[in-house]
């Protein structure tokens, strides 16, 4: 029964990570609301927290072309099944200039007590925080942002 149920989660993750280019083309506040519905803040199991990760990672390294590599499949896909499993975790875009040409560049990531979470290196010196979802919000009108400052307003 026990692979079953690691089977159907697997499953879910990676459907999830297909579909991540058509909730995308939703407007935010909806996206918002497709994150957070039936989520709750809960205690939530670190073992369990690994096991999501992992087959996230699975998904998105072997699931092309069926899913996108890159960081909103990523964001997206972990905050929706960590939020579910009770994490307390909210997801930021950003842009920023990058690179020698400094070409101008999104990003997502999420953060756990308000720093990044999961990420290889602190997105925030090289991004600018333009957008937030957050188990917060969910209670309240989503927060957008003005690129004029470069800070959610």
């Amino acid at each position: 029964m026990r692979t079953v149920s690691k089977a159907f989660l697997f499953l879910r993750v990676f459907m999830f990570a297909a579909a991540v280019p058509y909730i995308m083309r939703l407007k935010l506040a909806r996206v918002a609301t497709i994150l957070e519905r039936g989520s709750e803040l809960r205690s939530c199991d670190p073992d369990r927290i690994r096991q999501i990760a992992a087959y996230i990672d699975t998904s998105i390294q072997r699931g092309k072309p069926l899913v996108r590599t890159g960081c909103l499949t990523l964001g997206l896909t972990r905050y929706y099944f960590f939020r579910r499993a009770g994490m307390d975790v909210s997801l930021h875009f950003g842009m920023g200039r990058i690179g020698k040409e400094k070409e101008f560049v999104g990003h997502c990531w999420l953060a756990k007590e308000g720093a990044p979470y999961l990420e290889r290196e602190d997105p925030r010196p090289l991004y600018i925080e333009m957008h937030c979802i957050s188990p917060a919000q969910s209670r309240n009108p989503i927060r957008t942002g003005s690129i004029g400052l470069g800070r959610v307003i």
